[in-house]
């Protein structure tokens, strides 16, 4: 496959993730805001919704990094391989299909394919042959090293 299809793919897995989990998440919520309600010796309502909004923001501080990388990956944003590093790190903590999408995640951004998709060449280091500090250039060679000056003395 091409690194763009990979790209597509790996936006999909992040987006189906989020998608099961936070509809999985809302199921679980509602089914324990029923039962917590149901029974009148239970703790006050108050309680159970300020239990759910915390819960709530949990869950949405895990899904949301997978909603964001979806979205840059598709779009090829600058910030896609930060984004879906991200996510896949907090997808890995959900098994099995989390830890699935973290696997695919690491392994397509950190593979040949996802470097050359994603990491920008003119920020790199030039080679080893054209750098000035270089053991082959001749002029690097020709001069002699002279150490810094030291640095004053403050005390």
């Amino acid at each position: 496959m091409t690194p763009e299809q990979h790209n597509k793919y790996l936006s999909w897995a992040h987006l189906g993730y989020a998608i099961f989990y936070s509809l999985f998440m809302l199921a679980m919520m509602g089914f324990m805001a029923a039962m917590l309600s149901a029974d009148p010796k239970g703790p006050p309502p108050g309680f159970v919704g300020i239990m759910l909004l915390f819960m709530g923001a949990i869950f949405s501080a895990m899904v949301i990094p997978s909603f964001v990388a979806a979205y840059a990956l598709r779009k090829r944003k600058r910030y896609a391989k930060v984004a879906s590093i991200i996510a896949g790190v907090m997808a890995a903590m959900q098994a099995p299909f989390g830890t699935a999408v973290c696997v695919y995640t690491f392994w397509f951004l950190f593979s040949e394919p996802g470097k050359a998709l994603y990491d920008n060449p003119q920020r790199m280091l030039p080679h080893a042959q054209q750098a000035a500090w270089s053991v082959n250039n001749t002029a690097a060679k020709d001069k002699e090293y002279v150490p810094p000056p030291s640095p004053p003395d403050w005390r």
